[in-house]
């Protein structure tokens, strides 16, 4: 758990292990009503199945084509083109 007083944030990294242990994840309701109700946002990020290195590189490939179409578009005075 990592709490950061300036931003007024509260984030939670479980394991797969805790992830999958619905006793666990149950244990924490108090956490998120206790900040919740000094109004912080609690994120909670779960451990995925997925291969991190992978999905990362995926994400910035896409992320630099995007750009590289909207600075295309923008030298011919187009309108930016929404992709997902």
């Amino acid at each position: 758990m990592e709490i950061n007083e300036q931003s007024k944030m509260v984030e939670l990294w479980l394991t797969r292990e805790e992830t999958n242990d619905l006793s666990f994840r149950e244990s924490l309701t108090p956490v998120y009503q206790q900040y919740k109700a000094r109004n912080y946002l609690v994120a909670v990020f779960l451990s995925g199945e997925a291969e991190l290195y992978q999905q990362t590189r995926e994400l910035l490939l896409y992320n630099r084509r995007r750009l590289a179409e909207q600075e295309v578009q923008a030298q011919k005075g187009a309108p930016p083109v929404m992709t997902m």
